[in-house]
């Protein structure tokens, strides 16, 4: 395939042969026999600059053409010499030896019916053969650097292509973070306000002591939802609260979560069949607190007024098992949901390295079930815990 450098390039090349070609005639004045040799080398010299721009288009016809030219003529010894380091530059190591090999023939032969009057032939043949060596030999070298240059930038064209690949990745996973942190916070509380605001609306007959009471845990729950969605962007790129004023819930908090699901009608029946709660990493109890703040929020939404069973076992060193059962409500849900919440979840407990299920029983119960690993150096009182897992309650 041809190349085609630049004009400038071309016209500088030429221009620089040129000046070296007709220094050579020059110095070659002195030596000619006959009129008949400055002549040939003038001939010769005009052509051998001619064909450098076909050197700089198609290297190695341009460079066998000079060759040629160069057994003929020392006039065409600059031009020769340019096609075998530019050959060697842009073609592999056998072509380059090749063109390299046959300017040195050239070059040889010239020597034998022109010979260097100052210069033994032998040492005329050295000196080409070393000259011919090192233009191949510079030739490779450079090939090569310029070989590693374009290695290096398509590294780092690669390199930055990775990195701004795995900074739209970073930002997709953060956007389904915050849809999944403002699900979970949100959803819960949004649920509560629903079944207050239902009582207003169906009740209206009712005491004004309890609407009053009813008006006042909605608006004081829709300032909790206020405070809980700003405490999650203000930590949402650290697990840890940044200021420790306000930190994720977790575990610990799971009293409150239930006071607020009876006082909202649905009965909780709780067993505990761990260690202190307190003694949770922080990863482990905010795991299990989504777990089951979906879980309640999904049996408000899906079956209000039903009772809901809560198990929570498991010891340090084994898993936590969280565990919801609630009776299936009727098809049509009083609330409905977005149907991500599960989704969300699920992608949760795998990420802390757990399992989660939900199925629905033989007796008609709506289960949902966790398994979160539980390092055993978290709790000091990992000897005193019971030991066993307990089935799913029937």
């Amino acid at each position: 395939m041809s190349e085609s450098p630049p004009l400038p390039v071309i016209a500088g090349a030429t221009t620089g042969i040129g000046a070296l070609t007709a220094a050579t005639i020059v110095g070659q004045a002195s030596s000619h026999e006959s009129s008949g040799l400055l002549i040939l080398d003038i001939a010769v010299g005009v052509v051998a600059c001619a064909l450098v721009p076909v050197l700089l288009r198609w290297p190695v016809p341009g460079a066998v053409a000079l060759a040629v030219l160069a057994a003929l003529s020392p006039a065409a010894t600059p031009a020769a010499t340019l096609g075998t380091l530019y050959v060697a530059q842009r073609r592999p190591l056998a072509i380059a030896v090749a063109a390299g090999g046959a300017d040195v023939v050239a070059h040889l032969i010239r020597g034998l019916w022109r010979p260097n009057g100052s210069l033994p032939y032998a040492w005329w043949a050295v000196l080409v053969i070393a000259a011919g060596a090192a233009l191949v030999g510079w030739g490779q070298g450079d090939r090569a650097r310029q070989a590693l240059l374009a290695s290096l930038r398509e590294r780092a064209r690669r390199a930055e292509a990775e990195q701004a690949s795995r900074v739209a990745e970073a930002r997709v996973a953060e956007r389904a973070r915050i849809a999944r942190e403002m699900h979970d916070v949100l959803a819960h509380r949004l649920t509560l306000l629903a079944t207050y605001a239902g009582a207003l609306e169906y009740r209206p007959d009712a005491p004004p002591e309890q609407l009053a009471r009813a008006a006042g845990v909605v608006r004081a729950g829709v300032h909790q939802a206020l405070d809980e969605l700003r405490e999650v962007i203000t930590v949402l790129r650290d697990d840890d609260d940044v200021d420790g004023k306000h930190p994720l819930p977790g575990l610990a908090d799971l009293d409150g979560l239930i006071a607020e699901t009876r006082d909202a009608g649905t009965a909780v029946d709780v067993t505990r069949r761990v260690t202190q709660q307190e003694d949770l990493p922080g990863g482990l109890g905010r795991t299990a607190y989504r777990v089951l703040q979906e879980g309640l929020t999904n049996a408000r939404k899906h079956a209000p007024g039903r009772p809901v069973r809560v198990l929570l076992a498991g010891k340090p060193g084994g898993r936590l098992v969280v565990e919801l059962a609630n009776p299936v409500g009727p098809a049509d849900p009083v609330i409905n949901g977005s149907g991500t919440g599960l989704i969300g979840l699920t992608e949760r407990v795998r990420l802390a390295g757990g399992e989660i299920d939900h199925s629905i029983s033989a007796d008609g119960e709506f289960v949902l079930r966790a398994w979160l690993p539980w390092p055993a150096e978290t709790a000091e009182t990992a000897e005193s815990a019971d030991p066993a897992e307990p089935a799913v309650p029937e």
